[in-house]
């Protein structure tokens, strides 16, 4: 009895994990090996320097020692002279509006009534009933981390994968960054399938 209750208590406690963490989209080029893929390089996919979207030098650093953290993993290595592929990246943080339901149901009351065959007051417990949907927008703001994973001879996007979430500010968190990163990576596979 005592493992069957473990093993229920250990599934809740992954279902409950894995509905809080971030949604994570891939698209992979289906005729491309990463398996041989060994080595990287970083590039700089901004169209000039005054980019809008220009991120903080904190931002660029924890992505890139997020990202080259990930890929180690994996067995990659960095390097500057011929990669097998180049690594790029986008973070965009962007006001959204979503939409918000939250139910609604009524107080719970108790009503007191005499019993006069018994000759004595007896409670009615009324619980809370469901009366619909409270529904409303607010504004927030989004984090989006996009990964790219180029083939360095075709240079043609081979792996891509992004995540977005809310934040709390104008720039994304070294913390949300390698949030973001882990996510992502999760679904990394670079052995073809």
């Amino acid at each position: 009895m005592k493992i069957v209750s473990s093993l229920l208590l250990a599934g809740l406690a992954s279902t409950v994990i894995a509905g809080c963490a971030n949604r994570v989209y891939v698209e992979k080029n289906e005729s491309a090996d990463l398996a041989k893929a060994r080595t990287y390089a970083w590039v700089d996919t901004r169209a000039n320097q005054n980019d809008s979207r220009n991120v903080t030098a904190f931002a660029e650093q924890s992505m890139h020692n997020a990202v080259d953290a990930q890929l180690a993993k994996e067995g990659w290595q960095r390097t500057t002279n011929n990669p097998d592929v180049l690594v790029s990246y986008d973070i965009l943080v962007e006001r959204n509006r979503v939409r918000q339901s939250e139910p609604v149901y009524t107080q719970p009351f108790t009503r007191y009534v005499y019993n006069p065959y018994r000759r004595r007051w007896i409670s009615i417990y009324y619980p809370s009933e469901f009366l619909g949907y409270d529904r409303n927008r607010r504004s927030v703001r989004e984090g989006t981390v996009t990964i790219n994973v180029i083939d360095a001879k075709t240079e043609k996007t081979v792996w891509q994968g992004w995540t977005t979430d809310e934040v709390n500010s104008r720039n994304l968190t070294s913390k949300e960054i390698q949030n973001a990163v882990k996510s992502i990576f999760r679904k990394f596979d670079v052995a073809k399938r």
